[in-house]
């Protein structure tokens, strides 16, 4: 006959409990010292608490925590001014984790494991748009930049490569808001448009964006996107935009960028829509720039204007070289207010 398996207790229930033990032994030593062991410092357990633990059990620790106070409460030997504050200042305490554990009772997760999933997301979408291994004489990079410094942004890229290596399949992305609150939008977009642009052939992916974003009926659910396709054995390229500001092409014989005029509406606006391409080639010495609005675009300024500035600051920085040109180039120009993306493609 098999012995019943005995039931090992839980990380957090093992936490639980020696919160909970520290909690009272804050009451023991309020009773036998109240001068020496201050009951505010059941603070302590309670914060720790709030930070590690589920929303259940957060719950039923933040309950004993109120009888250790009430306990505390009625040890004391006199009530001043000072020390009825103090409780009060508790029970507040209290009721502003009980409310952080309702809030979070949704997910079902304590706040550590969410800020983990956050950042495991938030390295999600970065890996995405990480450029793959290249063939040599080719340069890419991209920077991104959101408002206000926040780790997540609307603006993302997604890059892969296809025909065994020789074709580059890149795309930059602007989705409708800023910072945090296109955030979340831009994670789960950056997963299905980097599926699309691996799985699917380029005249394909911004009408499959398009119906993704049409599907899922977001209330600000539009985005603008511009793809490249670049053979990176002859050179030869295709451009697509949805609703986004056009891609310059600089020529190394006469030093001059060139605006790419590509037309196309915005994803997730209209049903059934087409996108015409563009057509190309990168000659040796020759780059591109893809960018979002928020490189251009500022308050009560013309978006050429934008442009120009872009332009006249991306040849000053390069020096005959373009390497780390993305990432001054971010850094220098744009709107602070406003999410950045920008890749740069260089056939050296």
């Amino acid at each position: 006959m098999s012995k019943p398996r005995v039931r090992r207790p839980t990380t957090e229930e093992v936490i639980a409990v020696g919160l909970a033990l520290l909690a009272a032994a804050v009451v023991v030593g309020v009773g036998v010292d109240p001068d020496m062991v201050p009951f505010t410092a059941l603070n302590v357990p309670l914060l720790v608490g709030a930070l590690v633990l589920r929303p259940r059990t957060l719950l039923w620790f933040v309950s004993f925590v109120m009888v250790m106070i009430a306990i505390a409460a009625a040890v004391q030997d006199e009530y001043t001014t000072r020390t009825i504050a103090a409780l009060v200042i508790l029970v507040l305490v209290c009721a502003f984790v009980l409310v952080i554990s309702l809030r979070r009772s949704v997910l079902g997760i304590g706040a550590r494991r969410g800020e983990t999933m956050l950042v495991d997301l938030r390295d999600r979408i970065l890996a995405q748009g990480t450029i793959p291994n290249l063939p040599r004489g080719w340069l890419v990079e991209s920077a991104l930049s959101s408002a206000g410094g926040s780790p997540f942004a609307g603006d993302f890229v997604v890059a892969t490569t296809a025909d065994h290596g020789n074709r580059l399949e890149v795309a930059v992305v602007d989705v409708s808001g800023k910072g945090e609150a296109a955030g979340t939008r831009a994670l789960q977009l950056s997963g299905a448009m980097g599926g699309l642009l691996t799985a699917l052939p380029s005249h394909r992916f911004l009408p499959a964006a398009n119906d993704y974003l049409m599907q899922r009926d977001w209330e600000e659910g539009f985005a603008t996107a511009v793809h490249l396709s670049l053979d990176l054995v002859t050179g030869e390229y295709e451009l697509r935009t949805a609703g986004h500001p056009p891609p310059v092409h600089r020529s190394a014989g006469s030093g001059r960028w060139q605006l790419i005029k590509t037309e196309g509406p915005v994803l997730g606006l209209m049903d059934g829509v087409s996108y015409e391409a563009m057509r190309g080639r990168l000659n040796p010495g020759d780059a591109l720039l893809l960018y979002t609005d928020g490189m251009v675009e500022e308050p009560r300024r013309d978006i050429e204007l934008g442009i120009d500035e872009m332009l006249g600051v991306a040849e000053q920085l390069f020096r005959n070289s373009f390497d780390g040109l993305a990432e001054r180039l971010a850094a220098t120009v744009g709107s602070r207010d406003d999410d950045r993306a920008l890749l740069l493609v260089h056939r050296r």
